[in-house]
């Protein structure tokens, strides 16, 4: 039999298998290859071959006749395991190897370790880490690792700060799983000292494909496309994955006709893009909403007779919904004879993403017909769609469904719960919900503040605060935007501007837009209007439409048509066809009795032919949320 690239292929595997039950798992060369190793082999080979469940058999096969089993089988087994999820299973070969003395082998421990981070146990991983008596580079970088794809970006920084605090030297692996977390924390400055510690640690003056390519994707994503460009220029050979990494970095920083371009040279320099290439391709025009590069794209797919898996799908589907157009969405999700449930969620996504809330639980509801059970993403989309469109009695039911279902409930679909309460008005339900989580993250956090703030409590969001602080929790730039909205809700000005100060100078923290729209909505509603005008003049950034909205908005609430003047000025150069801003405006003149000007500003609407779109009214009713207009009903949805 014919071995290629040093293991079996599947139809291979399974003929070792086949014959390994004709003889009744009897081996009668025993003397070249024990049964132990042939067993080894044909679990490794399944798992290799991406056929967990049959290692898991072959495992279980194992442990009922009492063959043996070594420090070998139970790290690749344990990726089995990974593979499918199963951490019930895990749990129990860990109770075996503790039990037969395999726990204090290192390659079994950062298997388990690996093992508990795949399913999604990091608590789990952090305690079997902290408990090993030796700790090899290959534990550091898998915990590191595990933190990253958990989406825990500090506990990664604070494991890398140890670790190098430990004098241990990072391998090409750790290297790289450091440099991808820089990558989604896409802190440029960060990006760069760790560039500076991969070259301080790599054996050669010339820097492997892979870390260059990991580099090249970091300094993408930070925005820094020129120190990208020279990376990708200085390899000797580019990898289609280099290739790749590059191009997706031009499409994610908007220079769509420039990722083209080099689309175009890859081909030229006869590199074919692979299965990979083309989805990640896609998955970058629905992040920047590129949708004539994402039809050529599927267009290449059926031009160039690629396999139309259902990876495939599940980004096109995402992608026409990301950018809006949900009839080539449906189309390509009603053509697929074979459906999982992440072609379901991302065609939810899409009907949500375009706000049709009736459309998506109607998908929901085939998706339960046809057998296809919901997971923790479903769910938080749909609860998202409830937040939006304020339908509490609907995600109260879809709550039970969880409930009933026996969904898992991690961290995230509770927080999108958290925030669906508080935001569809039951600030007690959100605050029952955020008691009863045992691991609160920050999001959670910010959920229960920005409900409170909502709700015009902005002491509680204070209180909030200083809970979260003394829990150990680091406050993000997401954390001061519902505080100060909360202060400005609840007229606490002396408290909004302490927590502003709080930000800037106690955390460091560079304000955002958003911040400076809080603090000038806040001076403003409290009437504080040339201290608010000061704050726009003095800010580093550009004021947007938010920030002169903020400021003509409570110029009419205080009757200052000076103000107001200015800041509809504003907003006409940003946006002059903004109908509310204008109606805004005439209100103002008017309350001043300065109706000259407010025949002014109504003539200026009519000759550029501003068109008012139609306020609406909505109230939901036995689980329907109906919009209204005068006149009639303009939409309704289930």
């Amino acid at each position: 039999m014919k071995i290629k690239n040093g293991f079996l292929n599947l139809e291979q595997t399974r003929q070792c298998h086949a014959h390994i039950i004709k003889t009744h798992f009897k081996f009668s060369y025993t003397n070249i290859i024990n049964p132990l190793t042939r067993y080894n082999s044909l679990v490794a080979s399944y798992i290799k071959n991406n056929k967990p469940s049959s290692a898991l058999n072959i495992y279980a096969f194992m442990r009922k006749n009492g063959s043996e089993v070594d420090n070998f089988t139970i790290p690749t087994i344990l990726k089995a395991c990974a593979q499918v999820l199963m951490t019930h299973l895990g749990k129990e070969i860990h109770g075996f190897a503790i039990k037969n003395g395999l726990d204090g082998d290192a390659y079994v421990s950062n298997a388990l370790i690996q093992m508990y981070s795949e399913c999604g146990s990091l608590v789990s991983a952090r305690y079997l880490f902290d408990e090993m008596p030796n700790r090899d580079v290959v534990s550091w970088s898998t915990m590191i690792r595990g933190y990253h794809r958990g989406g825990l970006p500090e506990e990664a920084l604070e494991a890398m700060r140890e670790m190098r605090f430990m004098d241990i030297r990072p391998s090409e692996v750790a290297m790289i799983s450091m440099v991808s977390l820089f990558a989604d924390v896409a802190d440029v400055d960060l990006g760069k000292a760790i560039h500076a510690c991969v070259v301080r640690n790599c054996k050669d003056e010339k820097l492997g494909v892979a870390i260059a390519t990991a580099l090249i994707d970091m300094y993408s994503k930070c925005g820094n496309l020129a120190y990208a460009k020279q990376l990708f220029n200085r390899l000797n050979q580019n990898s289609v994955v280099s290739w790749t990494v590059m191009i997706s970095g031009y499409i994610r920083c908007n220079e769509i006709n420039e990722g083209v371009r080099l689309f175009a040279e890859m081909i030229e320099e006869n590199v074919f893009p692979s299965e990979i290439t083309i989805l990640s391709l896609i998955i970058e025009c629905g992040f920047v909403g590129g949708l004539q590069l994402g039809k050529w794209l599927h267009a290449y797919i059926l031009r160039n007779g690629f396999e139309f898996s259902l990876a495939m799908a599940n980004a096109l589907v995402d992608m026409y919904g990301k950018c809006r157009e949900i009839r080539s969405a449906r189309t390509l999700f009603d053509g697929m004879k074979s459906k999982d449930v992440m072609i379901w969620n991302a065609v939810i996504s899409a009907y949500a993403q375009a706000h049709c809330i009736d459309k998506a639980f109607e998908l929901f509801i085939h998706m339960k017909v046809s057998k296809v059970r919901p997971n923790e993403v479903t769910m938080v989309g749909l609860l998202s769609l409830c937040t939006e469109a304020g339908a509490l009695e609907m995600g109260k039911w879809l709550h039970t469904y969880i409930e009933k279902q026996g969904l898992e409930v991690d961290v995230i679909l509770k927080t999108a719960l958290v925030d669906m309460y508080a935001k569809c008005g039951d600030i007690n339900g959100a605050y029952r919900l955020f008691s009863e989580a045992i691991y609160r993250d920050i999001c959670m956090w910010n959920a229960m503040m920005a409900g409170y703030g909502m709700h015009g409590c902005g002491e509680e969001a204070l209180i909030f605060f200083i809970d979260m602080e003394r829990s150990g929790v680091k406050p993000n730039d997401i954390t001061f935007i519902g505080l100060l909205n909360a202060c400005s809700h609840a007229g606490l000005v002396t408290e909004g501007k302490s927590v502003f100060d709080k930000m800037v100078h106690g955390l460091g923290l560079v304000p955002k837009i958003e911040h400076y729209g809080c603090m000038v909505d806040l001076l403003g509603r409290a009437g504080l209007l040339d201290e608010a005008h000061e704050m726009i003049k003095s800010m580093p950034l550009r004021p947007n439409m938010i920030i002169w909205g903020a400021l003509l908005a409570a110029s009419k609430l205080h009757k200052n048509p000076s103000m107001g003047e200015i800041a509809a000025t504003q907003i006409l150069e940003i946006e002059p066809q903004n109908y509310g801003y204008n109606v805004l405006m005439s209100n103002i003149y008017a309350v001043a009795n300065r109706w000259n000007d407010v025949a002014g500003v109504r003539r200026v609407m009519k000759e550029i032919r501003v068109k008012k779109e139609p306020g609406f009214s909505s109230v939901e009713v036995n689980g329907l949320v109906h919009k209204f207009i005068r006149g009639g009903i303009i939409n309704w949805k289930s």
